[in-house]
């Protein structure tokens, strides 16, 4: 049988511990080594990730103010604005 932390560590995070400004680039987003992130899209726009499985997805015409509670590790480019990598 599994322990409690064991499976917390298989769950998706409901709240977020730490943020930090993401920009599109070819560059992995610091911390995703073994865990990808949400976003959090401060302005409108279309943003392109890497997901954490490893496909590329392009959501399109984000509204400004959105949650995206999917698990990233490469915001790869974007016409949105102020992303957060939610931690």
């Amino acid at each position: 049988m599994r322990g409690t932390q064991l499976k917390q560590a298989d769950e998706v995070r409901v709240f977020a511990h730490d943020a930090a400004a993401v920009s599109a680039s070819p560059t992995q987003i610091a911390g995703t080594e073994n865990r990808g992130v949400c976003l959090y899209v401060g302005g409108a726009g279309d943003v392109t990730v890497t997901m954490e499985s490893g496909n590329s997805v392009t959501f399109t015409a984000v509204p400004a103010g959105t949650f995206l509670p999917i698990l990233v590790t490469h915001v790869t480019a974007a016409t949105a604005t102020a992303i957060l990598a939610l931690y």
